[in-house]
């Protein structure tokens, strides 16, 4: 008879997880607490507008490309992916932004119009880059973390110095100009923590920005959600919606199932694709791996305060993915992680997937997306969130140029707040934990529990990180652990 398995959430990679459970042979049953599937990668849908809630770029498609060739699949046959051009703009000043085009070849001369000499000098930096993702992305983080001996190969020894230097120290040695500078250590910040606190190896970022480019599967980010439903469900996966888990039931030493909405669901395996300080709380106390004082100590990624606006006509210039980087960096790094509190002057990112996209807003109207990056764990209040909707609005019109703000026909927000209450999230933190050094691979929360048999974790707060290609890689990383040790 087959073992079965239940799966807590239904984010990327407890879906990429139920997929390959479900081909190795389990009996697959995904437990979901919202109406819809996708955790933090659902959708808003308002007025004839179409929103990503949570995930808006679409980088490492070869990542994509193999988990869906796992199973002698494509995402073409799901969904179609256009390639952007330009793939984004920073804006540093009122009309003053620098546009990354879809090739090296034209991002180069975008640099060398900036810095002369510069040009040289980003073709060697995206050519280590190229050789580090090549490692990391295409071996490393496939290594489930359980040994350190598993980043101990011939290629990441000759890079042994990388993990003792840090992305903001090799990039300002070779760069002087400041717009340059803070395009190089922009891809970083998926990571979840500062460019100076991130390894140099982590450098693959800029390759998967430069060298391999910015995509948009048509319909937006949740078509691959969709994508991979459809998948779990040819594979023989039930998912189940608007089941919240109130326990995992542990019986010497074994997890044996769940407790939902009062129900108890028997299962030889649970996984959990919640948050994972989270699905912890659900364990008794001496069932548990790590204390409340371990998470306090740990490295978060940043919280988000987002905006879905609907705009009742077309913004001009501004590309489908937009970064406002007119203040200061530092100042609004050390409101994140030194001595968190809302920061006065923040950088901020805007979306117009409506762009490129003639699906996501009616006719002649755009849709917007704004994040401001805040430290998890700090107040969120309405007003708070109607105060820097105005700051961001108000240095929008005055960087791009133009009136927009009696152009909006409504907004909507998520903030601290919602992602504690929609994905149980700890401190109500966005992307899980930062990949600094002291939280890398097997020094992150593990992938199988040390103190129930048969209970497992997988997504962003455990192997390899945070971000949706490392999320479904984790998928991958635990059910293959399921089958080592159940098999």
């Amino acid at each position: 008879m087959k073992k079965s398995v239940i799966i807590i959430g239904s984010g990327f990679s407890s879906l990429a997880a139920s997929c390959y459970l479900a081909k190795y042979g389990y009996n697959v049953t995904i437990f979901e607490k919202n109406q819809t599937i996708g955790g933090r990668a659902r959708q808003l849908i308002k007025d004839g507008f179409t929103f990503d809630i949570g995930p808006t770029w679409y980088w490492m498609p070869d990542v994509f490309e193999r988990f869906f060739s796992d199973f002698d699949k494509s995402p073409s046959l799901y969904y179609t992916l256009e390639k952007l051009n330009p793939a984004y703009s920073v804006y540093f000043g009122k009309d003053d932004y620098i546009t990354i085009e879809d090739t090296l070849e034209k991002i180069a001369l975008a640099f060398e119009k900036e810095e002369k000499g510069s040009s040289k000098k980003l073709n060697t930096f995206i050519e280590k880059a190229k050789s580090n993702y090549d490692i990391a992305i295409k071996d490393l983080v496939y290594n489930p973390g359980v040994s350190p001996l598993e980043l101990v190969t011939p290629a990441t020894i000759k890079k042994l110095n990388q993990f003792f230097s840090n992305i903001k120290k090799d990039v300002r040695k070779e760069f002087k100009n400041d717009k340059l500078v803070k395009i190089l250590e922009f891809p970083v910040l998926f990571l979840g923590a500062k460019p100076s606190d991130t390894p140099s190896f982590y450098s693959f970022m800029n390759y998967a920005d430069f060298g391999l480019g910015t995509f948009h599967p048509k319909k937006g980010m949740y078509q691959v959600i969709l994508a991979l439903e459809s998948l779990a469900k040819e594979l023989g996966v039930t998912i189940k919606t608007n089941v919240s888990v109130e326990k995992i039931i542990v019986e010497n030493g074994k997890s044996t199932g769940i407790i939902s909405n009062g129900e108890t669901f028997k299962s030889d395996i649970v996984v959990s694709g919640a948050d994972y300080h989270h699905t912890e709380t659900l364990l008794d106390k001496n069932h548990r791996q790590y204390s409340e004082n371990y998470w306090a100590k740990k490295t978060f990624a940043p919280s988000s305060l987002l905006f879905y606006v609907g705009f009742d006509k077309k913004l001009i210039n501004v590309n489908h993915h937009t970064l406002f980087f007119d203040v200061d960096f530092d100042v609004h790094a050390e409101a994140i992680y030194d001595n968190p509190k809302w920061p006065e002057n923040p950088l901020f990112y805007a979306s117009f997937p409506s762009k490129t996209d003639e699906d996501v807003a009616p006719e002649g109207k755009e849709a917007g997306i704004f994040l401001i990056p805040l430290a998890p764990g700090i107040e969120d209040t309405p007003e708070l969130r109607d105060t820097y909707f105005e700051k961001i609005m108000t240095r929008f019109e005055a960087l791009t140029s133009q009136k927009i703000k009696n152009h909006i026909i409504f907004k909507e927000s998520f903030c601290i707040n919602d992602f504690i209450k929609d994905y149980n999230s700890y401190k109500g933190n966005a992307y899980g934990m930062a990949n600094t050094l002291t939280q890398t691979a097997f020094l992150r929360p593990k992938l199988k529990s040390k103190k129930v048999e048969n209970l497992y974790f997988t997504g962003q707060l455990t192997v390899p990180g945070p971000g949706v290609p490392p999320s479904l890689i984790s998928g991958k990383l635990v059910a293959d652990l399921v089958l080592k040790h159940n098999s």
